[in-house]
């Protein structure tokens, strides 16, 4: 049996991809390490990560093949989640979950970078 393909992903959008995994986890009040997993996810934690790869697509404008490799999945993977989020936005509540959440992020990168002392 063959490895999986994976790409080499850089060091800042494994960071991001965490963040959304881990504001996706704090608004659900689900398990970050759960949704981060490699592993076939099910029940919320597989639409979790869904939302986390949606936020990743949306607030940092990745295409949907960087999140794929982010996330390690094919493009067609995330291009699936992204619309089941998508139609997912008819719910109000989730809706403003993730205006909350793009807003939190895109706060977050338009602020300028702190340069801590060495």
């Amino acid at each position: 049996m063959s490895e999986p393909y994976r790409v080499p992903v850089m060091e800042t959008d494994r960071s991001k991809a965490g963040l959304a995994i881990h504001l996706v986890a704090t608004a659900t009040g689900l398990s970050a390490r759960r949704i981060a997993s490699r592993d076939r996810l099910r029940d919320g934690h597989c639409r979790a990560r869904w939302l986390a790869m949606y936020l990743s697509h949306i607030a940092f404008g990745w295409p949907l093949e960087r999140v794929g490799h982010v996330f390690g999945v094919n493009r067609a993977t995330a291009g699936n989640a992204c619309r089941w989020v998508e139609d997912e936005r008819d719910r109000p509540e989730l809706d403003a979950m993730l205006d909350r959440l793009e807003t939190l992020i895109s706060t977050l990168f338009e602020a300028p970078l702190c340069d801590l002392p060495r």
